[in-house]
């Protein structure tokens, strides 16, 4: 035990030596600082990071300065900021000078006293202009971010009156609105005095605008830095492969515009739409007018404008404004019936027209049937059928009857839009039930297909067919074919005159659209119902009496389903024998 102390007390001695002798009082040439100090240039502008705390500019003025400005503009976030004169009882001692303590820290230190010149907290630039105080040794200014760390730029002028430094905004600072439309915004704002008061020759200056649809922009720090964050996380998002677009009418030139904007007068372009000189409302020039276009409708966007000076790099905003594109003219839609048999007119003539319906199929199934047909001589209508904005079908509907099934939504939007130049008013048809001078385009229906599963089958040909030898002189026999389903099918007949039998009874066939609701009672013979399950051996026929002699007579059969529109076989021409 006795041999490890005096190891012990021996190895104590031999270190001790090699310390260096401290006294009890703190030598001044190893003080260091809290605070890095800063001076704050003349004339120059000086641009300040300020973490979360508080930070200390100092400056000293000439003794025959007749006045000073002080300008502070923060970045993006608002920070506290005052301006305080210290005067010192006494010099500092000379051989302090010579101590690793900066001359702030120096005086700082010293006793003496300090007044408050000026304070201001927020995030707008803000300027103080004054006397000077002929007995302060020091000026400081001392700056505060509460939130987080921000930049600030800062600018201190010695003398009487604005720096000129800052471009000046007029009395009232307020972007106005002159006009709102669905896809464009007008602006307006009064000039600045930095602009009327040169001449037309110097070009420094100009006005930027910016839309966004986040909020308006104190500065023009901050919208470039909420900008290039926006950028990274448009990166970063495609970097994933998403295609998710915060600000989807800010183009690629957005970023590019600001991002090419200098810090400084050295690295300052002739002007800085020289590159995009295509561009709308970007750094336009002097004019205090914009139509900013291309916006979303009903889509609410913030407007900002920044009158910028190229030649110091500097810029002041205008009191931004915001406003609501208007909704997108939304076309009328018309709710179809279960059931209903409906005429679709076009009326606007030598040019492309649309329509649009809505349909809701009763049961739990929600499965229905629309079926159309156009009536218009080589005219051709898009048919297009979405459900909760997405697509289903879109064909083209021409003079055959056109079946689309509808499966699996509660309610769908029919978008009909006619194709090619005006319809053909001399082969469409007039429906009685449409006011005077109109025709229809398209005939229509939709109804809920109960227990369906399908579109129901149509026969395999339309033609009807008669017999040469079964034609008597006060009656014929016709065939057609049917289907496998159950169904009804009715014959109407019409005589023909002298003048159109000579003719080939052309101008009496009746028109593809025009249905045995626009027939008359006295022109149907006979309705049957007929099934066959073979679709080769469908074929039924009819036996039509109580015709004339020497007569000719048109024949049609329409096709009676529970779902869509009847179907038409083609008409028939026949006439009857003279002599039996």
């Amino acid at each position: 035990m006795a041999l490890s102390w005096c190891l012990g007390a021996a190895l104590a001695l031999v270190c001790g030596s090699l310390w260096p002798q401290v006294h009890s009082g703190v030598a001044p040439e190893n003080e260091v600082p809290l605070r890095p100090t800063t001076w704050l240039p003349e004339g120059k502008i000086t641009s300040v990071t300020l973490p979360k705390g508080r930070t200390r500019l100092y400056f000293t003025l000439k003794k025959k300065a007749p006045g000073m400005s002080v300008t502070v503009s923060p970045c993006d976030l608002p920070i506290e900021w005052t301006l305080a004169a210290r005067t010192l009882k006494d010099k500092p001692l000379k051989n302090l000078q010579s101590t690793k303590k900066s001359m702030p820290e120096v005086w700082w230190r010293g006793p003496g006293t300090e007044e408050k010149i000026h304070s201001n907290t927020g995030n707008t630039v803000e300027s103080y202009s004054g006397p000077t105080y002929p007995s302060a040794s020091i000026y400081i200014l001392r700056l505060r971010s509460k939130q987080q760390n921000t930049r600030a730029t800062v600018y201190l002028h010695e003398g009487l009156g604005p720096s000129g430094i800052f471009p000046l905004l007029p009395a009232d600072p307020q972007v106005h609105t002159l006009g709102v439309g669905m896809t464009s915004v007008t602006l307006s704002w009064a000039p600045s005095a930095s602009i009327t008061s040169l001449p037309h020759t110097q070009t420094s200056y100009e006005y930027c605008v910016l839309v966004n649809s986040q909020e308006n922009y104190p500065s023009l720090c901050a919208a470039q830095k909420s900008m290039r964050k926006e950028k990274d996380q448009k990166q970063e998002k495609k970097d994933r492969r998403s295609r998710v677009t915060v600000w989807p009418i800010l183009k690629e030139w957005w970023w590019q515009q600001w991002d090419t904007y200098p810090e400084s007068p050295q690295s300052q372009p002739a002007s800085l739409t020289d590159e995009y000189e295509d561009l709308q409302c970007v750094c336009q020039g002097t004019e205090s007018v914009c139509t900013v276009s291309e916006l979303l409708p009903e889509t609410q966007y913030y407007f900002d404008v920044f009158v910028v000076d190229r030649l110091n790099g500097t810029s002041m905003a205008y009191k931004g404004t915001l406003a609501r594109t208007h909704e997108e003219a939304r076309p009328a839609i018309t709710a179809l019936r279960e059931g209903e048999l409906r005429w679709v007119t076009f009326q606007d003539r030598g040019f492309s027209s649309e329509q649009f319906f809505s349909f809701r199929p009763r049961g739990w199934q929600q499965s229905g049937l629309l079926t159309l047909q156009s009536c218009g001589e080589g005219e051709k209508v898009k048919v297009t059928v979405s459900s909760k904005g997405q697509v289903l079908t879109s064909q083209a509907a021409g003079r055959e009857l056109a079946h689309i099934w509808l499966q699996g939504s509660t309610s769908y939007l029919i978008h009909l839009e006619r194709e090619g130049t005006a319809m053909d008013h001399t082969s469409a048809v007039t429906d009685p039930s449409l006011p005077e001078g109109l025709t229809a385009s398209v005939k229509m229906q939709t109804s809920s297909a109960y227990h369906r599963r399908g579109v129901p089958s149509l026969p395999s040909t339309l033609q009807i067919k008669s017999f040469n030898r079964l034609r008597g002189c006060s009656s014929v026999t016709l065939a057609w074919m049917g289907t496998e389903e159950r169904s009804l099918y009715c014959v109407y007949r019409r005589k023909l005159g002298s003048h159109e039998a000579e003719a080939g009874g052309a101008s009496a066939l009746t028109a593809p659209c025009l249905g045995p609701e626009s027939r008359s009672d006295t022109e149907r013979v006979l309705c049957k119902y007929f099934q066959e399950l073979n679709p080769r051996r469908a074929v039924t026929t009819a036996v039509i009496g109580g015709l004339e002699p020497g007569m000719a007579y048109v024949f049609d059969v329409y096709l009676m389903r529970r779902w869509g529109i009847p179907v038409k076989y083609t008409s028939k021409m026949v006439k009857t024998r003279k002599e039996c």
